[in-house]
């Protein structure tokens, strides 16, 4: 089959390669009309060949150059329209033959009469008494023509290797390129557009999913798959769950919902406008919200440490807020903190999943609300939160009490100091003493030593409100006795 005949019939054939075959034809043409000068410029002598080039053989030397680049360059233009069976076939034929006239050549050297097989024998030391050198040309043209068989295989099958990468990374999902280019025939131009669409499809699949994951960050923080040990909402199981240790925030926002003046839509939008400065903060410190309440939220932090660093930030927040909100009444908040273990995991039905925590510690949360409220205190956490803070950490704070879960049960309360203003602190701190002592007297049953030392903390601290409600309480005891 001629190479030329079926370039010339495809009638895909690009511009470029039509007028390249022209050239070749024009080149040609002339080439072997003045082939007789070029051969007639070589002359054989008893050691070789000598060359005396006239213009006319340099020119056809010049042009027998330009039309074997030229040839070599249509015929490797035909390959790339075949498959690659059919490359590696007529790829291989050229070689072949050369291959095979030269073997012939090297062999009957001795026994064709005329000067230019004498001047070869010559030039390659070969005669009809030395085998021995027609047998090393014969194995060196062997070697070579191996050598170049197998790298004409490598660059042939070279795109394999690009789809085996390009298959392997899409198989794994990592999607980088934005173009894949594996280079080839016509095959591969056909495989790499297959690949470019699976590769665009996992590209528009990758962003979609981003997208969703973005989406479902804003009813399921990420924090959360952190905790479960999970990458996005695709993997969450319904009834998985992990146990772990982590610190639960309670904000109450007290006076949101006694705004009697204002529609449920105002104050619907007062809430937000708090929320939306509470839950940034609380992303802020590596934690999450858990839930929302009718009057604040449940937070879910890693540590104490970041509880505690976001709950003032959220008190420092407030005062702004409230500033800002000069026309409507403060809104104070009250924040109740305690460390243990937590359940996290997805709970619901198979139609809908809903990842929250469970924990025996949120009912403790709900009993510290109500004392945080009961003391008009600002910032309340256990002693558990104290345990679990780094060593170097500072945090002035009071013993305000304990609760009594149960017989077997009894949790420490403390208020942080820090949350008033500078001077109330620095009363607060002066008479921390005399308040805590006061307390355990109390909780010992022993009234009147708790009784001296509430009235002895409110002579020098008469605006501890904290103080003054153990002092009427105390004084009730007294009373009952």
């Amino acid at each position: 089959m001629n190479t030329f005949l079926l370039l010339a019939k495809d009638k895909d054939m690009k511009k470029s390669t039509k007028i390249i075959l022209i050239i070749f034809i024009a080149v040609t043409v002339p080439a072997l009309i003045l082939g007789g000068s070029l051969f007639s410029a070589i002359v054989p002598t008893d050691n070789g060949f000598t060359f005396n080039f006239d213009t006319k053989a340099i020119i056809a030397l010049i042009l027998f150059i330009a039309s074997i680049v030229l040839g070599i360059y249509l015929y490797w233009r035909f390959l790339l329209a075949l498959s690659l069976d059919k490359v590696l076939f007529f790829s291989s034929i050229p070689l072949i033959l050369i291959y095979g006239a030269t073997m012939f050549l090297i062999a009957d050297l001795s026994n064709i009469n005329s000067p230019f097989a004498a001047s070869f024998r010559s030039l390659l030391n070969i005669s009809t008494d030395n085998a021995y050198n027609t047998i090393l040309w014969a194995i060196l043209v062997s070697l070579v023509f191996i050598a170049i068989l197998f790298f004409n295989y490598i660059i042939i099958c070279r795109p394999f290797n690009k789809v085996e990468k390009v298959i392997s990374r899409l198989g794994d999902g990592r999607v980088r390129e934005e173009k894949l280019n594996i280079g080839g025939g016509k095959q591969f131009k056909n495989i790499e557009h297959g690949l470019v669409k699976i590769n665009n499809k996992y590209r528009e699949n990758d962003k979609s999913l981003k997208n969703a994951n973005l989406e479902t960050q804003k009813f399921v923080p990420k924090q959360f798959f952190k905790f479960l040990g999970k990458g996005n909402i695709t993997e969450l199981e319904l009834g998985h769950q992990v146990k772990k240790y982590a610190t639960l925030v309670c904000i109450k926002l007290e006076g949101i919902n006694n705004k009697d003046s204002l529609s449920l839509e105002d104050n619907f939008n007062i809430l937000n406008s708090y929320l939306n400065v509470i839950a940034p903060l609380v992303r802020k410190f590596n934690g999450f919200i858990d839930r929302y309440l009718g009057d604040g939220i449940i937070a879910v932090f890693p540590n104490a440490e970041n509880a505690i660093n976001c709950s003032l930030a959220i008190i420092r927040a407030m005062r702004i807020e409230n500033r800002s909100n000069k026309k409507l009444t403060a809104v104070k908040e009250r924040i109740s903190i305690l460390s243990g273990e937590v359940i996290f995991g997805i709970v619901g039905d198979e139609e809908r999943k809903i990842p929250t925590i469970v924990s025996n510690e949120t009912s403790l949360l709900e009993k510290m609300d109500e004392i945080v409220s009961y003391m008009s205190s600002k910032m309340v956490f256990t002693k558990s939160v104290i345990d679990n803070l780094p060593l170097n950490y500072k945090l002035i704070y009071r013993y305000i009490g304990s609760l009594n879960m149960d017989e077997f049960k009894e949790v420490m309360l403390f208020e942080d100091l820090e949350v008033y203003s500078k001077e109330e602190t620095v009363r607060l701190i002066k008479n921390k003493g005399l308040f805590e002592r006061g307390v355990i007297f109390y909780n010992n049953g022993e009234y009147q030593k708790a009784m001296d030392y509430f009235r002895e903390n409110l002579k020098s601290n008469p605006n501890d409100k904290g103080g003054y409600i153990y002092f009427n309480k105390t004084k009730e005891k007294l009373n009952e006795e």
